[in-house]
């Protein structure tokens, strides 16, 4: 299992923000370091959550971006980028919301974070030691936040950090 990133308290509460932004939608973006070195992060990117009920398939058909997120295009392309060897600012964890209040990673959320090769039926993290991060925000408050990492003795994403809401 993985050791949390750490994320700076300031930038826990620019998430919490972009949160109350997209309210009642999901926010979805991610958190970047540096390369190398200390498993902190030091930068915010949001993303647009491009999730409609027509992009989503399978498992998100029919579900809107109140219930579902969708990085996308532009987004996607830069975040693929934030994960390359290149990157000055290397994406560790992607965020979005859950706008029921809750922090906890999902079905659907298991599912796109989850990569199962088609030969041989394995499965791992789609994005590497990527972590997500999930706030849980109402119309009142942020209420919670969860930190979540692929455990290799599970075979399952798992909850390796907890964080208090925030009246926002």
């Amino acid at each position: 299992m993985s050791a949390p990133i750490e994320i700076p308290d300031a930038l826990l509460h620019a998430v919490f923000v972009e949160a109350r932004r997209a309210f009642p939608a999901e926010c979805c973006g991610w958190l970047a370091g540096a390369p190398a070195g200390p498993t902190t992060v030091s930068e915010l990117r949001p993303c647009v959550n491009q999730h409609t009920p027509d992009t989503g398939a399978d498992l998100l058909a029919g579900r809107t971006a109140e219930t579902a997120y969708r990085i996308d295009g532009d987004d996607l392309r830069a975040l693929g980028e934030a994960t390359s060897r290149r990157a000055t600012a290397y994406a560790r964890v992607i965020y979005h919301s859950h706008p029921n209040g809750k922090a906890y990673f999902s079905v659907a959320d298991r599912a796109q974070a989850t990569y199962t090769d088609p030969v041989d039926g394995a499965r791992g993290p789609m994005w590497g030691k990527m972590q997500f991060l999930v706030v849980g925000i109402t119309a009142e408050q942020i209420t919670e936040a969860a930190l979540f990492a692929w455990s290799d003795g599970t075979g399952e994403f798992i909850e390796i950090a907890r964080y208090p809401g925030a009246a926002l």
